[in-house]
C-alpha cells in the first residue's frame, strides 16, 4: 500500500502542525483512491475540537460534515485524514486505533519530536517513545477496520 503525497501538501501539512504545536492539529486528505495506491491533491484543514488537544484529535461533526462536501464539490475522495503528535512518533496511538472510523483509509502522522530537541513521547503521560529524528517526520498508515497498516510515502 501505498499513498502519494506530493511535496508542497507534505509542507503544508508539516507548517499546519508547527503552527499548532503543542496541541495537535487534525485535516482532511482529499484527491483520489485506488486499490493499493491513493494519491492526495491537497489538505483540508480543521480545527481541533478535541477536549484535550495536546493529546487527541477531533473534527466536529458539523465541520467534517462541511470538509466532505467540498471535497465532493471538488470532484474528488475523501484519502484519508492527517494529524499531528507534537512530541510523539510518527506511529499511531492506541486512543488513534480508537477513534479510526474509515476502513480502507489512510491516516497520515506528523511526528514534530525531532524539532523539539526532546525526548519523543507518546499519549498524555509522556512515556518515552521512538528515537529523536532531524526535523518532522511523516509516517502514514491505512486503516482495515480492525487495525493499522502501515503504507509507504512516496513523495511526488
Amino acid at each position: 500500500m501505498t499513498i502519494v503525497l506530493p511535496v508542497a501538501v507534505r509542507a503544508a501539512v508539516v507548517d499546519h502542525a508547527r503552527e499548532g504545536a503543542p496541541e495537535e492539529v487534525v485535516g482532511v486528505l482529499a484527491g483520489h483512491r485506488g486499490g493499493d495506491v491513493s494519491t492526495v491533491e491537497r489538505a483540508l484543514r480543521a480545527r481541533n475540537a478535541a477536549d484535550a488537544p495536546r493529546t487527541r484529535y477531533e473534527i466536529a461533526p458539523d465541520e467534517q460534515l462541511a470538509l466532505l462536501e467540498q471535497i465532493e464539490a471538488l470532484g474528488s475522495d475523501v484519502v484519508g485524514f492527517y494529524h499531528s503528535h507534537p512530541r510523539g512518533p510518527t506511529e499511531p496511538s492506541d486512543v488513534d486505533a480508537g477513534r479510526a472510523a474509515w476502513p480502507g483509509h489512510s491516516y497520515l502522522i506528523v511526528s514534530l519530536a525531532g524539532e523539539s530537541g526532546d525526548e519523543p513521547t507518546d499519549g498524555p503521560t509522556g512515556e518515552p517513545s521512538g528515537e529523536p529524528t532531524d526535523g518532522p517526520a511523516v509516517g502514514s498508515w491505512r486503516w482495515t477496520g480492525e487495525r493499522f497498516r502501515e503504507e509507504a510515502v512516496e513523495p511526488r
